[in-house]
C-alpha cells in the first residue's frame, strides 16, 4: 500500500499567506517562510504554494518568495501561479521547486502540460483544477476560481493525464474553507478512471475528514490550509490518528 501524504499549502497573496472559504473573503494567515519551516519540522510530507493572484494580475510567480522558503525546508515543493511558459517553469526549478502546479495555463494551451513533461518529466508536473459544481456538473474554473468554463472535471482530468501530468490537484471550490469535508464522491470517481495520484483540497475540517478522503474518496494525499496555519490541527497529531485508524502514512 502506497503512503499517503499531507500536505499544507501556502496561498500567497501580496507575500503574505491568506485563507479564504469558497476562494474569497481572504484573511491573512502569517509570514509564509516562517509557515514553511514550521510545516517542515512538524513532519508534513510536502509543500505546495500557491501565487494566488499572479494569474489575475497577469504577473510571474515571486521567485524570490520560493528561493527563500526553499532555502529553510528540506521536504518536496510543489510551486504555481502565473506560470504559462517551459521557461517559468525552468525558473521555479532554479529557485528551489520540485515540482510545478499549472492550472489557467494548462486549459488554455494544454500543450504546455506535454512540454513541461518533456522537458522535465512527469513528476515535476502538477495540474491543477479548481471546480464546483454548476446544475449537478462539476466544471472547470479558472483565474484563481473567478472564471467558469464549461469543462467537465473528469473529461479534462483524463486529458492532463495523457499530456503528461504526474500528478493532480483537484480543489473543490464549493466545500474550500467550508471545513465540512472533501468531496469525497468526485475525488473517488477521478481516482478510479486515472492512474496518477490526485490530492484531495477544499473541505479539511477534523482528523475524521482526513481519514474520509483516503479511505472513501480514495485520495493519494490530502492538501488543507487553514486547519494548519490557525493551529487547529496539529500535524504530528493528525498522523497518530490517521496510523491508528489504519492509514498508511509516514510517522
Amino acid at each position: 500500500m502506497l503512503t499517503k501524504r499531507i500536505i499544507p499549502c501556502l496561498d500567497i497573496k501580496n507575500g503574505r499567506t491568506v485563507k479564504g472559504v469558497n476562494f474569497v473573503e481572504l484573511r491573512d494567515a502569517g509570514d509564509p517562510v516562517e509557515l514553511a519551516k514550521i510545516y517542515a519540522e512538524n513532519y508534513a510530507d510536502e509543500l505546495v504554494f500557491l501565487d494566488i493572484s499572479a494569474t489575475e494580475e497577469r504577473r510571474k510567480t515571486l521567485a524570490k518568495l520560493v528561493e527563500d522558503i526553499a532555502k529553510h525546508i528540506n521536504i518536496p515543493f510543489t510551486v504555481g501561479g502565473g506560470i504559462s511558459s517551459v521557461d517559468d517553469v525552468a525558473m521555479l526549478l532554479k529557485s528551489g521547486a520540485d515540482k510545478v502546479s499549472i492550472n489557467s495555463a494548462a486549459v488554455r494551451r494544454p500543450e504546455l502540460i506535454s512540454e513541461v513533461a518533456q522537458r522535465f518529466g512527469s513528476q515535476c508536473v502538477v495540474v491543477a483544477i479548481d471546480a464546483k459544481q454548476i446544475v449537478g456538473q462539476w466544471k472547470v474554473h479558472l483565474v484563481g476560481g473567478k472564471q467558469p468554463t464549461d469543462i467537465d472535471l473528469f473529461e479534462w482530468a483524463k486529458k492532463v493525464q495523457e499530456l503528461g501530468a504526474g500528478e493532480i490537484l483537484f480543489t473543490s471550490m464549493d466545500h474550500d474553507g467550508t471545513k465540512a469535508g472533501f468531496a469525497n464522491e468526485a475525488l473517488a470517481k477521478l481516482s478510479e478512471e486515472l492512474h496518477i495520484p490526485i490530492i484531495a483540497s477544499g473541505g479539511a475540517g477534523n482528523v475524521k475528514h482526513f481519514e474520509d478522503t483516503f479511505k472513501l474518496g480514495k485520495a493519494d494525499a490530502a492538501l488543507a490550509a487553514s486547519v494548519f496555519h490557525f493551529k487547529e490541527i496539529e500535524i504530528p497529531d493528525l498522523k497518530k490518528e490517521l496510523k491508528a485508524n489504519g492509514i498508511s502514512i509516514r510517522i
